[in-house]
C-alpha cells in the first residue's frame, strides 16, 4: 500500500501467527531481493477495552518505531478492505498510544493524530548543546555549518528546518547528520520546510531509519506545528510532499489532524 507514495507492507497478524525478527523485516523491506517498502506495518489483536487493533510499524532497517501518520490511513483502509471490521470509526493502540483513524463516504482517511509535545523530553532532545534564543527555535552547528530548527513529538520526534527552496535543500547531507546526533539519542524524523502562503507550505522529510520518503504524514503535521509557532501559518495548511498533497489541521482543542488518501497496491503470498 502506499500514501503519497510513502509505501508499505501490511500483514494481517489477527488471522495467522506473525513473528518477525529484524533481518526479516529488513528482508521484506529490501526493494531489489524483498518486497520493498519505507516501513512494514503489523496488525494485531489489542486487548485494552474500547480499542479495535494494535497497529506495530516497523522501518526498513528492522528498527520498531511509535507513530507514522501514512501508515495509520493505509491501516485504515486495510481493516476494512480485509473484512476485519466495517467501522468508519476505529480506535488502535500504537506504541504511544491510542490514535483514532476517521474514514468518510469517498474512502478517504483523516488520522486524529492526539495532542503535540513541544517539550524537549518527549522527543527525546538533550538541550545542553543546543542554543535556543526564541521559544522552539534551536541552533546547532552542523559541518561548521549553523542550522536552526523546531522540535515536536508528534507520536514520534521530529525537528523542522526552515528552507528557501526545498528542491535545492541540504537533505541528503544535513538529514542524516540531524538524524543521529547526539543530541537525539533515540534519533530524529528531519523535515525540511518552504513557506509558500499562510495556507500551504512545501516538504521533504528524511525519515529516521528509512532516509528521505515521497511523503511522511507526521512530519507534516510536524511542519505545520512548528510553522505555527514561528507565526507563519493558519490553522488548516496544505502541505504539498513529493508524493503529494496532505490536509493538516490543529484544532483550537489541541488535537492534530491529518486527511489524505491511501492506496492498495497488490495483495500478495511470501515465504520467510
Amino acid at each position: 500500500m502506499h500514501g503519497l507514495g510513502n509505501d508499505f507492507v501490511v500483514i494481517d497478524a489477527i488471522s495467522q501467527n506473525i513473528n518477525l525478527t529484524s533481518d526479516q523485516v529488513r528482508f521484506l523491506a529490501d526493494r531489489h531481493f524483498g518486497v520493498g517498502c519505507d516501513q512494514l506495518l503489523l496488525v494485531e489483536k489489542t486487548e485494552l477495552a474500547d480499542v479495535d487493533f494494535k497497529y506495530r510499524i516497523f522501518n526498513s532497517d528492522g528498527g520498531e518505531v511509535e507513530q507514522c501518520g501514512n501508515g495509520a490511513r493505509c491501516f485504515a483502509r486495510f481493516v476494512r478492505q480485509k473484512g476485519l471490521t466495517n467501522k468508519n470509526s476505529i480506535r488502535v493502540e500504537t506504541q504511544n498510544g491510542i490514535i483514532e483513524l476517521l474514514i468518510d463516504s469517498d474512502e478517504n482517511v483523516t488520522v486524529d493524530m492526539g495532542l503535540p509535545d513541544f517539550t524537549p523530553a518527549s522527543l527525546p532532545m538533550l538541550t545542553s548543546e543546543l542554543d535556543c534564543s526564541v521559544a522552539n527555535k534551536y541552533s546547532l552547528t552542523l559541518s561548521a555549518e549553523k542550522i536552526e530548527f523546531g522540535a515536536v513529538s508528534v507520536g514520534n520526534p521530529h525537528a523542522v528546518l526552515l528552507v528557501d527552496d526545498i528542491s535545492t535543500a541540504p537533505v541528503e547531507k544535513i538529514g542524516p547528520l540531524l538524524e543521529s546526533h547526539t543530541v537525539f539519542p533515540n534519533r530524529v524524523n528531519v523535515g525540511f520546510m518552504q513557506i509558500i502562503n499562510q495556507h500551504k507550505i512545501r516538504l521533504r522529510v528524511f525519515e529516521r531509519g528509512v532516509s528521505e520518503t515521497m511523503a511522511c504524514g507526521s512530519g507534516a503535521c510536524a511542519a505545520v506545528l512548528v510553522a505555527q509557532q514561528w507565526g507563519l501559518v493558519d490553522d488548516t495548511v496544505q502541505v504539498e510532499l513529493p508524493g503529494g498533497m496532505l490536509t493538516i489541521k490543529h484544532q483550537a482543542d489541541g488535537n492534530v489532524f491529518l486527511k489524505g488518501d491511501a492506496v492498495l497496491v497488490f495483495d500478495g503470498k511470501i515465504t520467510i
